[in-house]
């Protein structure tokens, strides 16, 4: 009856890791982890440390096993999430906070982990940047796995043993270990009620190029074991029962994505150049040094964007330090297949990482006191992040990237504090790039306006779109009920941009797009007709932000930006760039399909 009832039935999600793939259903139950608050005696603090402290062991045990039993080297090189999430078990601070409220409020060691991470959790979900709000999820990963262990007789760990065949994993939740433990001979792809893009798991997804789509919502409660289902990665597509139609219409579109990807990969290595010769250059976006091998297998010329809010937000227990910041910037800067490395200096707010600066509470954080406005407020935060980026600079081709610059006092407040920085350092005899480039982020609507004069103070532009968009149209693009006025192809932001990229010129630097929009192949012609020099993305999107450069004509490209700037409306503008993609580049990169 439930196979008839939802036949054909097709759940939207969010695809995270592209490919199709159609296969059988091994549900993935753990249950619910149920704990209940028991007050305990002085007598009893002692016995209940003793319980946190065995069960920290026995998840960093259990970590430790799933790396050491992975036999595939290179499902192996993406272990780098396994050792952050042991790395915060080990962390003092982290055991230390729960002891802490056991002892003052003599409470049991489930209750109280749960307050310190509930804690932590809270200071993730400040963060407006849904990029950095996902790694709250590593908290909430080895909170889960502590309270299996504590309470006793719940697996912690995945077992996929008895899977058979092709199947695909349905779960409310997927941890990036669980991700890794996937035996990619039997398991084709996965789908979970919860998740985002930017998590951790979906990066472990993409780097082993499983299909997967999650944030489906209900997936588990409406299948059952052996279910046929198809996962569609490509545009976040989960179908159950599907019939022999559907099955065989899937089937053809599979082979051809795995035809496409053969030809992307090809691709990667080519240069990103127009028929008529017009190059720019295309980097990667990423955060971690593990993923300096996607970068090179995809193709990327430079870092365009190296994040640097995890070195701050993995510390729970203090700040990093100067030697903290170096040690990770020259393993950056000694890839000799980089051209450049752009790092950008901390991009959130201070009430986010530590306690140790105090920071007023604030109605509005994402507006607030953050970025360039903090560190130019905590000197000595801001000098160590610039002094690790300086001493690894005499490694490699760094630059450094300012983000949400609102003036040009903030520009020439950095610039100094960089000199001092410069200054120290030479007395020290530490050796750096004295010619180190500085840029800053135009994502804000007063740095557009004001471009022409940040121009004659930088050495480059980085146009972060994200942001941009969402404070010229003041929308929250995560809020369901404004989402839709997202608008990359509004005329007002297509003439923000266009502005900037013509003050950098006319000053002789150049100017980059960093933004989500430089992922999307089908705003190629747009971007290529702003006429910007770098863009920047998602790895996995180069390929095919090549393949479209390499289509297109760059004269008609501006050709084709002026006609889309006279529309009135970005809906209108989006049916004329859509038509032309369909014209030029028939069956790759028109609106509906997902680029991952």
């Amino acid at each position: 009856m439930k196979e008839e009832l939802f036949a054909n039935k097709t759940l939207e999600g969010i695809g995270v890791s592209s490919g199709i793939t159609i296969g059988r259903v091994h549900l993935l139950e753990r249950g619910a982890v149920s704990i209940t608050k028991r007050s305990i005696t002085q007598r009893q603090v002692e016995r209940e440390i003793s319980r946190l402290k065995s069960a920290i062991q026995g998840a960093i045990d259990e970590l430790s096993n799933i790396k050491d039993t992975i036999p595939d080297d290179d499902v192996r090189k993406h272990t780098f999430i396994i050792d952050a999430h042991i790395l915060i078990l080990q962390d003092d601070f982290f055991a230390n906070s729960v002891i802490e409220v056991i002892r003052g409020e003599h409470i049991n060691a489930e209750w109280a982990l749960d307050v310190v991470v509930s804690r932590f959790l809270a200071s993730f979900e400040k963060v407006e940047d849904p990029y950095l709000k996902e790694r709250g999820h590593d908290i909430r990963y080895i909170y889960e796995r502590l309270v299996r262990i504590l309470i006793g007789g719940k697996k912690s760990s995945m077992d996929t043993k008895n899977v058979k065949g092709r199947s695909i994993i349905v779960a409310h939740d997927l941890s990036p270990a669980d991700t890794i433990q996937l035996n990619i001979n039997r398991i084709s792809g996965f789908t979970t009620d919860v998740g985002g893009r930017t998590s951790h798991t979906s990066i472990v997804a993409r780097a082993l190029e499983i299909p997967a789509v999650v944030g489906v919502g209900n997936v588990t409660s409406l299948v059952k074991n052996n279910d046929l289902v198809i996962i569609d990665g490509e545009d976040g597509v989960v179908i159950i029962n599907p019939d022999k139609e559907l099955q065989k219409e899937y089937m053809a579109r599979q082979a051809h994505l795995r035809t496409q990807k053969k030809e992307y990969l090809r691709v990667a290595r080519l240069k990103a150049e127009t028929k008529d010769g017009f190059r720019l250059k295309v980097g990667a976006n990423i955060e971690l040094l593990a993923e300096m091998d996607i970068v090179e297998k995809y193709g990327a010329q430079g870092i365009g964007l190296y994040r640097t809010e995890y070195i701050y937000l993995s510390k729970k227990n203090d700040l990093p330090t100067e030697m903290d910041h170096y040690h990770i910037y020259r393993k950056l800067a000694e890839n000799r297949s980089l051209e450049y490395i752009t790092i950008r200096t901390l991009d959130i707010g201070g009430d986010k990482f530590v306690s140790e600066i105090e920071i007023p509470q604030e109605i509005n954080p994402a507006m607030g006191l953050r970025a360039i406005r903090l560190c130019i407020k905590e000197v000595p935060l801001f000098k160590a992040q610039l002094k690790g980026i300086l001493r690894a600079s005499a490694f490699g081709p760094l630059r450094i990237l300012i983000p949400m610059v609102s003036g040009i006092e903030e520009v020439r407040k950095t610039k100094a504090i960089i000199a001092e920085c410069m200054e120290e350092l030479s007395r020290k005899r530490v050796s750096f790039n004295k010619n180190i480039k500085t840029g800053i982020m135009i994502e804000v609507p007063s740095a557009c306006m004001i471009s022409d004069k940040l121009a004659a103070e930088v050495d480059f532009f980085s146009i972060g779109t994200n942001d941009l968009i969402q404070y010229t149209l003041a929308i929250d693009r995560v809020n369901e009920y404004v989402s839709y006025l997202y608008e990359p192809l509004h005329p007002a932001v297509l003439k923000m941009i266009k502005k900037a990229v013509d003050d950098a010129h006319a000053h002789k630097i150049t100017i980059a797009l960093c933004g989500e929009m430089a992922g999307e192949p089908r705003y190629v012609p747009v971007l290529l007709g702003l006429g910007l020099d770098e863009l920047s993305m998602n790895p996995y999107s180069i390929p095919r932000a090549k393949k479209a450069i390499r289509g297109l004509d760059h004269g008609y490209c501006r050709e084709l930006l002026e006609e889309i700037m006279k529309k009135d409306s970005p809906g209108e503008a989006e049916a004329m760039l859509d038509e032309e993609m369909t014209r030029l580049l028939p069956g790759d990169f028109s609106k509906g399909h997902g680029y991952n």
